[in-house]
């Protein structure tokens, strides 16, 4: 029997923290998953969802052959059948209705660079129907792009050199665990936190000062903080006046409206955002922004109001300072086109992520007739539950790439099994936190008949007469998007070597005051084509739409689960698992509820039955239910999520929620 052997390796998971893992093999299994204490940025600590690849990797409910619907029943099928019955129906689309009847529906469970390949299948192919926008992140990085002209935030070090730390609708202590050690440590240098979310999470409770928002109004919140730094002189005129254009639009907005109406919108008191004006004054002051903020109609306007706070008040390309949303300069050090082959692409269309369900259900010209599913489980993560299993279910031929049977697989004519992600060869890196990218060796073999995506893309090209595409190993493909990287000294062959890298980006993004933005400056104004900067509320809320508000009086937030990266880890849990419906103490003690009451949270889009918890200190009228839970473990909370874009098209708008609730007797 061969002695266990520690393994370097990396997390897959579409994280902030992109975890460098110590993983144990035995006997040609995964054993056990650790940190590597050698990883510069997660020095050997990883979370709980990070641990579970082990039982993930190993549980007896992993896919383990093709499958295909046969009179409503799934049937083991041998791989050379499912490939040769889908080729022939690629085929058959592109003779008869041309490529756009095939939907690429596309997301990011793994954050694997070769999991792009998939990109590179369906352009040599001719181009299909695919997906633009992001349930996740979206409307911030068009909002980021129409204010400096790309999303960039500060290497993670630099948090040591901020006096004062806005942590801004972003819980790191679930979400960023090393980030939150860092924010322990910057404390303990001297530095001043302050956490602004409708949530008393357990990063408020570090938190030099907490304050409570009302879901959806950030935005004003900033425009209150602007308005009182330029009453007080506490702007930075010289930054304003060099590097930026358009600072008349927005300090006429700000004008437009008084301290006491936006106290009053955003349910912050007038004096705390005196405070803050003072805090943001007081350079440098990072500002750290969280995912949820932009998920609501009004998303975009929310991460530019904050943009223009940051800028106004001189903390920009400065140490210690930063606008901090996302950090896209990771992945541009990578050489994506040489992978996706978008020159290969003769026709193609596209459909918003969030709407794709409604977009199948009425596309013509060509109709769709197949959906290919990788890398995600929109039936469970696609708002509008009902109207996405009606589209996907409604189509000639729907293809699942899985290792477990989804709830999207379930509905699925074909799943095919792949492996994780200890089972092939990959490199992760992350844009959210820091600029590190990782090697993931293979470590072990595959179980049954499952087979890595890459296999499977190969062998359909072969029949579909474009095989020479892929005709190259992992490693050359990993070569072709290290190409730019090679070229500044920095190899592949020594990332294999070490397992870990830094990549050359700017550690203090626009520290040089130039801007990638058209007039080389930030820019406050609107462009051709673009939103203005305006105060809007949410959609869904008393202020926009007051007779669904009253019908629906409670703000429903659908955050990131503790356990489970999105939906991927629900049914490996084990325990009686239950949906849990946390209402903030106002929504108890109006209503007569106590805790474990079952209960029915519904509006006209779906309902959800689950039980009862008490959300400590969250702000009044605001419902929590954490995303991803599995039907058969009580449904989607997606069966309330409006499908609606962001107010620049590329965002979601899951936030944006008005609910009922009551008790079931």
């Amino acid at each position: 029997m061969a002695q266990p052997q520690i393994r370097q390796a990396a997390c897959p998971l579409n994280c902030w923290d992109s975890c460098g893992l110590h993983v144990t093999v035995e006997n040609d299994r995964v054993t056990k998953v650790e940190g590597d204490p050698s990883h510069p940025i997660t020095q050997g600590k990883i979370c709980g969802r990070g641990r579970m690849l082990e039982t993930r990797t190993n549980s007896l409910q992993r896919l383990l052959h093709p499958l295909k619907k046969i009179n409503g029943k799934f049937e083991q099928i041998p791989w050379e059948q499912a490939l040769n019955e889908l080729a022939e129906k690629l085929k058959e689309i592109k003779t008869v209705y041309g490529t756009k009847a095939v939907l690429h529906s596309h997301d990011y469970a793994n954050n694997g660079l070769l999991k792009n390949l998939d990109q590179r299948f369906f352009n040599c192919y001719g181009g299909v129907t695919e997906l633009y926008g992001s349930l996740c992140w979206g409307a911030g990085i068009e909002a980021q792009k129409w204010d400096f002209g790309d999303a960039y935030s500060h290497e993670p070090d630099d948090v040591y050199n901020s006096k004062n730390i806005i942590i801004w609708g972003r819980n790191v202590a679930r979400t960023n665990m090393h980030f939150y050690e860092k924010l322990i440590e910057a404390k303990k240098r001297g530095a001043k936190l302050f956490v602004i979310d409708p949530i008393f999470n357990a990063t408020a409770k570090i938190a030099d000062q907490f304050i409570s928002i009302k879901p959806g109004m950030d935005g004003f919140l900033a425009a209150g903080i602007i308005k009182e730094m330029l009453r007080l002189g506490l702007e930075d005129r010289s930054f304003i006046e060099q590097l930026t254009v358009g600072f008349e639009e927005i300090a006429w907005l700000v004008g437009s409206i008084s301290l006491k109406e936006i106290s009053e919108m955003a349910e912050v008191p007038c004096e705390v955002m005196t405070h803050l004006a003072e805090v943001f004054a007081e350079k440098p002051t990072a500002t750290f922004m969280g995912l949820g903020l932009q998920r609501y109609q009004n998303g975009g306007n929310t991460i530019r109001m904050i943009d223009a706070l940051v800028a106004i008040s001189g903390n920009i390309g400065i140490a210690g300072g930063g606008a901090n949303y996302a950090n896209l300069q990771v992945g541009q050090s990578f050489v994506f086109d040489e992978l996706t082959l978008p020159q290969f692409k003769q026709r193609h269309r596209q459909f918003s992520i969030m709407k794709q369900a409604e977009s199948v259900l009425t596309a013509k010209d060509p109709d769709i007739k197949m959906i290919v599913v990788t890398c995600g489980n929109p039936l469970t993560q696609v708002p509008d539950t009902h109207v996405v299993e009606r589209a996907f279910s409604s189509v000639e031929t729907l293809v699942v790439i899985d290792q477990f049977m989804t709830d999207t697989a379930k509905l699925a004519d074909y799943v095919l099994p792949t492996t994780t992600a200890f089972e092939e060869e990959d490199i992760y890196y992350s844009s959210m936190y820091h600029h590190y990218v990782n090697y993931g060796p293979k470590l072990i073999s595959a179980p049954g008949e499952a087979k890595p995506d890459l296999w499977i893309w190969t062998e359909l090209a072969k029949r579909l007469g474009f095989g020479a595409a892929f005709d190259f190993t992992r490693k050359q493909f990993l070569e072709m998007a290290f190409q730019e990287l090679e070229r500044k000294g920095i190899s592949l062959e020594t990332l294999m070597e070490r397992h870990t890298l830094e990549l050359p980006v700017k550690a203090v993004p626009w520290q040089d005051g130039k801007f990638t933005t058209p007039s080389g400056k930030y820019e406050f104004t609107a462009r051709f084509g673009q939103e203005r900067l305006t105060l809007a509320a949410p959609e869904e809320s008393k202020w926009r739409n007051p007779h669904l508000a009253e019908k629906y009086p409670y703000s429903l937030l659908t955050i990131h689960p503790m356990r489970s990266n999105h939906s991927q880890n629900y049914h490996l849990l084990g325990g009686k698992l239950k949906l849990k419906v946390e209402v903030a103490q106002n929504i108890a003690d109006d209503l007569g509820l106590q805790k474990d009451d079952l209960v029915r949270v519904w509006n006209d889009r779906g309902e959800v039955n689950g039980y009862l918890a008490i959300l400590t200190k969250a702000h009044p009228n605001t419902i929590n239910i954490d995303e991803g839970m599995w039907k058969q473990f009580g449904g989607s909370v997606n069966n309330l999520t409006s499908s609606n874009p962001s107010d620049n098209g590329l965002g979601s708008t899951l936030y944006d929620c008005l609910v009922n609730i009551e008790k079931i007797n």
